[in-house]
């Protein structure tokens, strides 16, 4: 039985630093030995299927050693299966229908993250912009965007995210990744 995977680097293609082209990405991934391999924009997304039962940290594992080989940096991966991917987006607790797609955005995470590590914000200071947790995800509602978000920059601090990978996709980005990992 073959399952079909997202695969989520973190912060390649963006600042003009950490180039990892998607043809070389779905280059590497067949090279491990994946089918099914595509590639979703220039942001470091990509679709595969294997029927190894590895899990999902192994996988994202021996794909981020593949990468810094072939590119000569190391880059942070996280591996989630369709189900969770779906999950993601039918768990929103935001109106994503009626949101655009800049507005909203989905925080993957390598583990749980629970709330006490974000109780030291003060979430009324940020709004309209608000945040809420879910599995292993943080959604993030930026009205005027992610570029200008005051909560995502607070959200990112190192002491906030310390011992987790962390990578945000825009809520059409985290859309198309679940309907490519459909099969």
């Amino acid at each position: 039985m073959t399952t079909t995977y997202g695969a989520l680097l973190r912060g390649v293609n963006v600042g003009g630093r950490r180039k990892v082209p998607m043809a070389g990405l779905r280059e590497v991934l067949r090279g491990l030995g994946h089918g099914g391999v595509r590639t979703h924009l220039q942001s470091g997304n990509a679709v595969f299927t294997t029927g190894r039962d590895d899990g999902e940290e192994a996988l994202a594992a021996e794909l981020a050693g593949a990468v810094g080989e072939r590119f000569g940096f190391a880059v942070d991966v996280l591996v989630r299966d369709h189900t969770y991917l779906a999950s993601v987006v039918d768990d929103c607790p935001f109106p994503a229908a009626e949101l655009e797609g800049r507005q909203l955005h989905a925080v993957y995470f390598s583990g749980s993250v629970g709330p006490e590590r974000f109780a030291s914000l003060d979430r009324e200071s940020f709004l309209p912009e608000e945040f809420r947790l879910g599995d292993r995800v943080l959604y993030l509602y930026a009205p005027d965007g992610l570029g200008r978000s005051k909560l995502a920059d607070a959200l990112s601090r190192p002491r906030l995210l310390r011992n987790t990978v962390a990578t945000t996709r825009n809520w059409n980005t985290a859309v198309k990744l679940a309907e490519l990992t459909r099969g």
